[in-house]
């Protein structure tokens, strides 16, 4: 801006010859070294919240197999059951055959896994793999060996070895809960945090929950058993340091079991 009045009184003849008459601010502004103004950001719209899958209703297949079970009068029969069985969906999946249960009958001990992996699936019998091998020399070095009746929540293998579901072990505990009610055991043990939550149906992890005594109660709530959860063989495969944790466990079964035969 010029400093001389005659100069500044030139200028504003100019602008008023122009048609310039009012003024925008009160203070000039120099455009030249004037911050250019960021660009308005664009606000992206929010996404739409996705919705939990709805989980199947599976209520006919229970019923379904809560018959099947119930007719069956002996563990050869509920083993010819489940294999005839088509209400769940792991049947369909890629699963070579139904894996029921191995052990004896009468066995004062039932360990209850979670479901059959690869090898299972291939021999059609529960716990045969590596975890299978560990948890036999486990029991045998316990005083257990000939004792454990062994089965899981489910009876085929799940694609890819993932945890069933609880709509999947929902639909086959009728099958787990009669086998309980023919064997009769004394105690039960749930190996790992997917058989540990169907049966107890608490919220805990494995890890929280190994160690210490349950009840397990069946449906028609006639038959009540001690249940031990504990880590599963596969687990300790990949984390043995993690044996000494399932080799209390498995003492502590023996104490108690001990305990229940003399009485």
């Amino acid at each position: 801006m010029p400093s001389d009045p005659r100069a500044i009184e030139s200028l504003l003849g100019f602008w008023a010859e122009a048609g310039v008459d009012a003024i925008v601010l009160d203070t000039p502004v120099d455009r030249l070294t004037e911050r250019p103004r960021a660009a308005p950001q664009r606000i992206a719209p929010v996404a739409a919240k996705p919705q939990s899958p709805v989980a199947p209703d599976v209520s006919g297949a229970i019923a379904e197999a809560r018959k099947a079970a119930a007719d069956a009068g002996d563990l050869e029969a509920l083993a010819a059951a489940i294999a005839a069985f088509d209400g769940c969906g792991l049947k369909r999946e890629g699963a070579r055959q139904a894996v029921f249960s191995r052990g004896a009958a009468d066995a004062p001990v039932m360990l209850i896994g979670e479901a059959p992996g690869a090898e299972e699936d291939a021999q059609g019998a529960p716990f045969v793999g590596r975890a299978g091998k560990l948890l036999d020399r486990m029991l045998a070095a316990a005083g257990l060996e000939g004792r454990v009746f062994i089965t899981n929540t489910v009876f085929w293998r799940p694609p890819g070895n993932r945890n069933p579901t609880p709509q999947e072990q929902l639909v086959c505990a009728p099958f787990l809960e009669r086998a309980i009610t023919l064997v009769r055991p004394k105690l039960l043990v749930l190996a790992g945090g997917a058989a540990a939550k169907a049966l107890l149906h608490r919220p805990e992890g494995i890890l929280a929950l190994r160690g210490r005594w349950f009840d397990w109660t069946s449906g028609d709530g006639t038959l009540a058993l001690p249940a031990l959860p504990t880590l599963h063989p596969a687990f300790l495969l990949r984390q043995p340091a993690a044996k000494k944790r399932a080799w209390a466990d498995l003492m502590l079964l023996a104490e108690r079991l001990d305990r229940a035969e003399r009485s």
